[in-house]
C-alpha cells in the first residue's frame, strides 16, 4: 500500500513532467472511483492545465489552472503511469487523462482508490482529505512542540494507533509503521502517556529519519513509480521479518496482533 515515501516521490515526478500540460480528454472505465458524475469530472478537468503536483499523506493534489484541483489516492495499491504519444493505455485502467501534446496519463489501483476533481475554492470542504493531519517532512509544520502535544493530548492512546490515525500524522501507515518502532525501542501498544521525554525525542527523529531515507531511494520496491520504475526501500529491520533475527540483539522477530493491524516486533528491544 503506497504511504507517504511512494505518494511525495510520485507527486515530485508527476510535478516534473506534467506541468503546462492541457487535459484534452478523459478516458473512464470505472466510474463508481470518481468523486462526481462524469460530466461534471469532465467539466473541472477538460481544457485545464497542470500547474504545479504536491501531495499530502497518501494523496497527490495536482492543480488543474483555471479553478480545479484534481485529487488522486491509490488506495491499497496500484500505478499512476504516465505514456508517450502513441503508447497504448493498460487494459487494467480505471481512468485516463489524455493530454493535447499527445501524451497520457493513466491509474490503476487494485481496491479503494480514489480519483477526484474539487473546485479549488471548495478544495478545504473535500471530506477525504480536509482533516489529513501533520505533514511529518514539512520542517515547520512537523516540529518538535506539535509532536509533542499531540502525544500529551492522547496520553490513554497507543502509541501505534497515535501515528497511523491520518488526523494527527499524514501519511503514516502499517509497512513504516514497523520499523519506526523498532528504531525507537517502543513497543506499538505502549500508551503516549508511558513514552517519556527521551523517548518522544528519539521517536520525533526517527519518524523523519525513516520517512525521508524511503523517500531517497524512491520509496517500497514492491510499488512503481511514474514510469513505471520500482523504489529501492527493500531492507526492513523488523517488518515482515517474522522469525528472523534481530539485527542488534538477535531474538527472533515477532508478529503479534495490534488492534486490526499485525505488527513486527523485537520482544527484547522494544518495551
Amino acid at each position: 500500500m503506497p504511504e507517504l515515501p511512494e505518494v511525495r516521490h510520485l507527486a515530485l515526478q508527476m510535478d516534473g513532467e506534467l506541468r503546462g500540460r492541457t487535459v484534452a480528454g478523459i478516458d473512464v472505465v470505472q466510474p463508481k472511483c470518481l468523486n462526481v458524475p462524469l460530466s461534471e469530472f469532465e467539466r473541472l478537468t477538460v481544457g485545464r492545465t497542470a500547474t504545479k503536483v504536491t501531495s499530502r499523506g497518501k494523496w497527490v493534489f495536482m492543480t488543474l489552472d483555471p479553478g480545479s484541483t484534481f485529487l488522486l489516492n491509490l488506495g491499497m495499491g496500484g500505478e499512476a503511469l504516465v505514456h508517450a504519444k502513441g503508447e497504448p493505455l493498460p487494459d487494467n485502467r480505471q481512468v485516463a487523462f489524455r493530454f493535447g501534446d499527445g501524451s497520457a496519463l493513466s491509474f490503476h489501483f487494485w481496491w479503494f482508490g480514489y480519483v477526484h476533481v474539487v473546485p479549488s475554492a471548495e478544495l478545504s470542504s473535500h471530506a477525504m482529505t480536509s482533516q489529513l493531519g501533520l505533514d511529518p517532512l514539512n520542517d515547520v509544520e512537523f516540529a518538535w512542540p506539535a509532536f509533542d502535544r499531540l502525544l500529551d493530548a492522547r496520553k490513554r492512546t497507543a502509541i501505534k494507533a497515535i501515528l497511523m490515525d491520518q488526523k494527527n500524522i499524514a501519511g503514516i501507515g502499517n509497512v513504516y509503521i514497523q520499523d519506526i518502532l523498532f528504531a525507537a525501542r517502543l513497543h506499538p501498544m505502549r500508551k503516549a502517556g508511558d513514552v517519556v521525554s527521551e523517548e518522544r525525542h528519539a521517536l520525533y527523529d526517527v519518524i523523519r529519519s525513516q520517512l525521508k531515507h524511503a523517500l531517497e531511494l524512491g520509496g517500497l520496491a514492491y510499488e512503481k513509480d511514474l514510469y513505471n520504475q520500482p523504489g529501492g526501500f527493500k531492507d526492513f529491520l523488523v517488518g515482515y521479518r517474522e522469525g528472523k533475527p534481530c539485527p542488534v540483539c538477535g531474538t527472533a522477530v515477532q508478529k503479534i496482533k495490534t488492534g486490526s493491524t499485525a505488527s513486527f516486533i523485537c520482544p527484547m528491544c522494544q518495551t
